[in-house]
């Protein structure tokens, strides 16, 4: 296929998204960046006539030099709808485009602390902020669990915590000694709730109604920056150093799934890779055939 007769068809393209697929008009600036993107590269290398290989090359290129994959399949994305849309205009026979895979994203691992971070980030004076995190760290909550949890969803005679999870789902998740007398204390000192709707409320705010999410990241972020860069500083790595400190000290992956209250085994199976990692590098260090 001609470069020079492609790059034509590009306003027909843009016309065809605008009247045929009615798309927004930030939609279709964007698949216009993508398309033109292509053609520079084309123009840069020198290349005439289009086909799957110089797709394929122009893919790799972009993969190279550090797009990331999200971007990347956007534009292959872009690319396979411009030839389908020349395809059915009756310009082109073929879509180059069609045979070429979309790269695979790559999986992210999640970030922890380690039990030195933990330790360090845990010393807190507030008995509110104390209990928040260590409930956090030791029952391995979401923030929206947190900040949702009721008085009397604690039960301290029985050490459990009664947590609604994502899709309206209850568990029942054991709580730790040291949650267990931050919780107390926190309880011995709380502010007296503003009204009745933040009567139920664990956790309250300065002005007595219940504490936000937004509230929760903002606390965390405080007591963790001493310990961790910004990235890591959020509720959610909490989450991830308790799943993660369960499986690196022997528990089964199946019970920190009903602990985290995730539907699926393969959405804890990421955490594996992480103690895997872990305990190569502790192996590297301290077995004297390692090397």
């Amino acid at each position: 296929m001609d470069t020079a007769f492609l790059l034509d068809k590009i306003p027909l393209f843009i016309d065809y998204l605008r009247k045929e697929k009615n798309y927004s008009e930030h939609t279709i600036r964007a698949y216009r960046k993508d398309i033109e993107s292509f053609f520079e590269f084309l123009s840069e290398e020198d290349i005439s006539a289009v086909d799957s290989t110089i797709i394929s090359y122009f893919i790799a290129f972009l993969m190279k030099y550090g797009l990331d994959t999200t971007t990347v399949a956007r534009k292959l994305s872009s690319l396979k709808s411009y030839f389908k849309a020349l395809k059915r205009m009756g310009f082109v026979s073929d879509n180059p485009a069609d045979v070429i895979r979309t790269p695979k994203k790559k999986k992210h691992l999640p970030g922890f602390l380690t039990y030195e971070q933990i330790e360090e980030g845990l010393k807190i004076d507030d008995p509110r902020d104390y209990a928040m995190m260590e409930l956090l760290y030791s029952c391995g909550l979401r923030a929206s669990e947190l900040t949702g949890l009721n008085v009397d969803d604690v039960d301290l005679q029985k050490d459990e915590v009664r947590v609604m999870g994502k899709g309206g789902k209850e568990r029942i998740l054991p709580m730790g000694r040291k949650a267990r007398a931050a919780i107390v204390a926190y309880l011995g000192s709380r502010k007296q709730p503003a009204g009745e709707n933040a009567r139920k409320a664990l956790f309250l705010n300065c002005r007595g109604g219940r504490l936000s999410n937004r509230s929760l990241q903002r606390i965390v972020r405080k007591h963790l920056m001493k310990v961790a860069r910004a990235s890591g500083t959020n509720p959610h790595i909490l989450r991830h150093t308790f799943a993660t400190h369960l499986l690196e000290r022997g528990a089964d992956l199946r019970a920190v799934q009903e602990l985290l209250g995730h539907v699926s085994l393969s959405t804890v199976q990421i955490y594996t890779h992480l103690t895997t990692k872990r305990l190569k590098d502790i192996y590297a260090k301290a077995h004297p055939r390692a090397e």
